[in-house]
């Protein structure tokens, strides 16, 4: 980078969102996150390196204004803005029977996870636009494949997927969007310290995996790092699954 780049960063303070905003400080960035948990995000100024190129900010991003809010204070503390990364979101994919899901519980999961997305490509877009900003949009690899009872939080990412080519199109060639689907991320001890627990995986576990191991928080930091370089700049409109393989391999039943 010939100068620091600023990185807006939802969800940042927990999981793979605070080690997206670990490798972008470690390499020079400078980095706002925002998380609705203000003791995740306390714990996470504490643990980040190079405090002093980090902003943290609470905002629930399902809330237009506090989207908006969030990125003009970034804004106005960094002076401009390169790129957004949309992590937040409501974690547990399971909800119970589709018969017994609540609309108010369906909605939650969108407004968070999808909605989110859309109010920082809309606020986020006028301060991107001049530096040929990029987004990352942190869908999943359950927009591909499910297991029972996930139907809110599989259509939540399911959208993720096709938003960033329908962004790209109208952003572009202004501002690039992609997104990146996360299989099996290892995040136990990128918790805050209350929610951190030990790590621990069966051969099994490693086994379904063509890479040979769970992934971490590391792996997708280091693909979002290139999706907001000049290096992907010819990269847009994509959706890049980061599983180990997993989703390519088929498992038969014994």
């Amino acid at each position: 980078m010939t100068k620091p780049h600023i990185i807006y960063i939802t969800g940042g303070a927990q999981g793979i969102g605070l080690g997206i905003a670990h490798t972008l400080l470690t390499d020079g960035y400078r980095v706002a996150i925002t998380d609705i948990d203000k003791e995740a995000l306390s714990a996470a100024a504490e643990r980040l390196p190079r405090r002093e190129n980090l902003l943290t900010l609470m905002a629930d991003v399902s809330d237009e204004a506090q989207v908006a809010a969030s990125l003009e204070k970034t804004v106005s503390h960094f002076g401009q803005l390169n790129g957004i990364v949309h992590n937040a979101s409501i974690a547990d994919p399971f909800h119970g029977p589709v018969e017994q899901l609540s609309l108010a519980t369906w909605q939650a999961y969108l407004n968070t996870n999808l909605t989110g997305a859309f109010l920082c490509a809309k606020h986020g877009a006028a301060y991107l636009r001049p530096h040929g900003g990029s987004m990352v949009l942190m869908a999943s690899s359950r927009a591909i494949q499910s297991e029972p009872d996930t139907e809110a939080y599989a259509a939540s990412k399911g959208g993720i997927v096709a938003l960033p080519h329908a962004l790209a199109v109208s952003l572009g060639p202004d501002i690039r969007v992609n997104a990146v689907s996360p299989g099996w991320i290892e995040v136990g001890d990128w918790q805050k310290p209350s929610r951190q627990q030990p790590v621990e995986h069966r051969d099994i576990d490693r086994e379904q995996h063509p890479a040979g191991r769970v992934g971490t928080p590391e792996d997708i930091a280091a693909l979002t790092r290139f999706l907001l370089s000049k290096e992907s700049g010819f990269i847009t409109g994509q959706n890049f699954v980061a599983d180990g393989g997993m989703t390519r391999k088929m498992i038969y039943a014994e």
